[in-house]
């Protein structure tokens, strides 16, 4: 009987892929490879937050001012312009007399006398309206005085005599140097007439400046129709 001949052995066909996976995870066990799984994802989720950009914060959302410029015209400050501008456009005047309230008012430029006495609370009952020319167009520093019924109005100073004022001159508003400039009052009449008003409160009368040092009857009478309360 004559031997076969010896043929070799066919080697054993690999494993594939999804086996060599199927043994590898049964010997790992599904325990280990889902805890592995959580810890990667923590890692990766970790590093993330750390190497994250900073969320942009409020401040950054919000417009920058611009910083202001200032134009210049031939040297000239474009802000000192605009101050003088705004000081020209008004006039400040002196209301006095026969108004609901005598006071120094500020005015728009260009307004007029009726204006000024409008602001003044408007004429009293016994006021003398046509006394003055509420046409006329305000002045800054005009003092604008409206006389009662039957009052002597003093006639405006002329500008060679400074002495005598324009118009009756209030004593509870005037000042040193205005109650300076009355007939035959000093400066230290003046002062006088101011230090007594503080004192002893506003006049009531013309009459009340017989209280004051140094004004007797004679100078007293001559400055009468030049003041008024």
């Amino acid at each position: 009987m004559h031997d076969l001949p010896h043929l070799p052995e066919r080697p054993a066909p690999r494993p594939s892929l999804r086996d060599r996976a199927l043994e590898w995870l049964e010997w790992v066990g599904p325990t280990r490879v889902v805890g592995s799984a959580v810890v990667v994802l923590a890692v990766v989720a970790g590093a993330y937050w750390l190497v994250r950009p900073p969320a942009p914060s409020p401040e950054s959302s919000l417009p920058f001012a611009s910083t202001p410029t200032t134009a210049t015209s031939g040297g000239v400050d474009s802000t000192v312009r605009a101050v003088t501008d705004t000081t020209d456009s008004t006039v400040v005047v002196h209301v006095a007399g026969a108004v609901a309230a005598p006071g120094v008012y500020e005015l728009p430029f260009g307004s007029r006398v009726v204006d000024a006495v409008a602001a003044a609370g408007g004429p009293v009952a016994d006021a003398q309206s046509d006394a003055v020319n509420l046409a006329a167009v305000l002045v800054d520093g005009e003092r604008v005085y409206l006389p009662k019924e039957g009052e002597v109005v003093p006639a405006a100073a002329s500008p060679s005599d400074a002495s005598t004022p324009a118009g009756p001159l209030d004593l509870n508003r005037a000042t040193v140097e205005q109650l300076d400039d009355l007939p035959g009052v000093g400066p230290a009449t003046a002062a006088a007439i101011v230090a007594h008003r503080d004192t002893n409160g506003p006049f009531s009368s013309v009459d009340d400046l017989a209280d004051v040092r140094g004004i007797g009857p004679a100078k007293l009478a001559a400055i009468r129709d030049l003041v008024t309360v």
